[in-house]
């Protein structure tokens, strides 16, 4: 396993033509506003992860097993049911914050948010600016 690359590896494709191709209406008009809205929060620019990942930041990881490699500091992706905000590192108790976000479900470092109209942009900051925070202060990080 120590040889195995990641699947999602940095991409040279425009985030914002990505963006306008996407399908749903509502997922486009919020990736429309997420795209300043990271950029102005990490400071970084937007890249592509893959086909439809828009990250922003990269860190490197190393595991105890030797596998290493790089992956974004944080992003999102409108999915076709959902858009995907990724909050890395997602093991921490963010209780507190996810309890006044709004309508989300959410997983270990990724919250899938319906529309951001259900949810409390200020806190969605807060949590962003969280997670680079941590990533910054534990990992050695870099805008690409």
């Amino acid at each position: 396993m120590v040889n195995s690359e990641n699947k999602t590896k940095p991409e040279p494709t425009d985030p914002a033509a990505m963006i306008a191709r996407v399908a749903h209406p509502q997922r486009r008009a919020d990736a429309e506003v997420l795209l300043p809205f990271f950029t102005r929060i990490t400071g970084w620019p937007a890249q592509m992860w893959g086909a439809a990942i828009i990250g922003f930041g990269r860190y490197h990881y190393k595991y105890d097993s030797g596998r290493e490699g790089d992956f974004m500091v944080t992003g999102f992706s409108p999915r076709k049911s959902y858009t995907s905000v990724y909050i890395l590192p997602g093991y921490r108790d963010l209780s507190e914050p996810l309890s006044r976000l709004g309508k989300v479900k959410h997983g270990k470092s990724c919250l899938n948010i319906n529309k951001l109209a259900d949810i409390d942009m200020a806190v969605l900051e807060e949590l962003v600016r969280d997670g680079v925070t941590y990533m910054k202060a534990n990992y050695t990080t870099a805008a690409r």
